[in-house]
């Protein structure tokens, strides 16, 4: 009998108990809402907007007209421009990215066995909040073509060059010199990043891998470390890849708009011509969804290799 009225009772308790369930979601949706609004409003919308303008020619005057792949087919085939600064956009890419992210690592970990991290955390990581504008500045004086700067005037006071390098007005150079900048300043982020991924790890592995037989750093970083970092790598990875497709402000203030041959014209900097200075629209939307797919695709498959070490 208890049996039959718990069965009758459960639906009625289950009746009772589903509005508060609702209800608590509804809580939750209502807190991300603000949030998702903004998402749709700032990058999911102007995703769609740039792909249909990339389809027209606008001018900003002019009302759209219908173009098709058009701008696509100047791009790709008619523009050596854009084929020179895609170029340049993966060699930089290539670089700065790796590069960065195993330098931002790899401070990470050496200063966290360090005395004194909160100094040399805060010198890694101002960098990175300073403006391509200002860091451009100061490693101007390092790069200065004349003999007062200061690596011209190290090489030749060591006798290694007897006339200053144009670092910044020779195409040979320019790129090297925007590499050192960019990896300097990208270094940043990554690494406050991964210092806190280390600072979180559960202590008690650490005492488990010692008592293992992990007696050296190295073998604790192969065997404990990295194994629980792939949440911090993979974001560490995402950032580097998508900070060194996006180079145009330190490329612009070190070489100038444009620069000597085109030696260091980036995607965005083609971008930011086409639509900030001649004003065609749709043929920089057409450079915008170029650079999107290229990001979101590179992203994608360091997602997928990131993740597939953890099967």
């Amino acid at each position: 009998m208890d049996a039959v009225n718990a069965a009758v009772e459960s639906p009625l308790i289950a009746k009772k108990r589903k509005p508060k369930k609702l209800t608590k979601n509804w809580v939750g949706l209502l807190f991300f809402l603000p949030f998702f609004i903004l998402f749709i409003v700032f990058t999911i919308t102007p995703v769609i907007v740039a792909m249909g303008l990339s389809l027209t020619n606008y001018n900003m005057i002019e009302a759209p007209t219908f173009a098709g792949i058009t701008n696509y087919r100047l791009l790709f085939l008619d523009d050596d421009i854009f084929i020179l600064s895609l170029k340049n956009t993966f060699t930089f890419a290539i670089i700065t990215g790796p590069v960065g992210y195993l330098m931002s690592f790899v401070s990470a970990w050496v200063i966290n066995n360090l005395k004194f991290k909160t100094g040399f955390a805060l010198a890694f990581y101002i960098p990175s909040i300073t403006s391509g504008v200002a860091m451009s500045v100061i490693w101007m004086v390092v790069f200065s073509s004349d003999k007062y700067g200061y690596l011209n005037n190290f090489l030749l006071n060591i006798g290694l060059i007897s006339e200053p390098i144009a670092w910044t007005l020779n195409p040979a150079y320019i790129m090297t010199v925007i590499i050192i900048i960019q990896i300097w300043m990208s270094m940043g982020g990554g690494f406050l990043v991964f210092l806190a991924g280390i600072q979180n790890l559960n202590r008690e592995l650490l005492e488990s891998g010692r008592i293992d037989g992990i007696k050296t750093k190295f073998q604790e970083l192969q065997y404990i470390i990295l194994p629980s970092m792939k949440p911090q790598l993979l974001y560490g990875a995402i950032t580097s890849v998508t900070g060194a497709l996006a180079v145009f402000d330190i490329a612009v203030n070190v070489a100038g708009f444009p620069s000597p041959n085109y030696a260091a014209h980036t995607i965005v900097a083609h971008l930011y011509d086409y639509a900030f200075v001649r004003f065609q629209m749709g043929y920089a939307s057409a450079i915008a969804v170029v650079l999107f797919l290229m990001t979101f695709i590179i992203g994608k498959i360091i997602m997928r290799i990131l993740r597939s070490t953890d099967e």
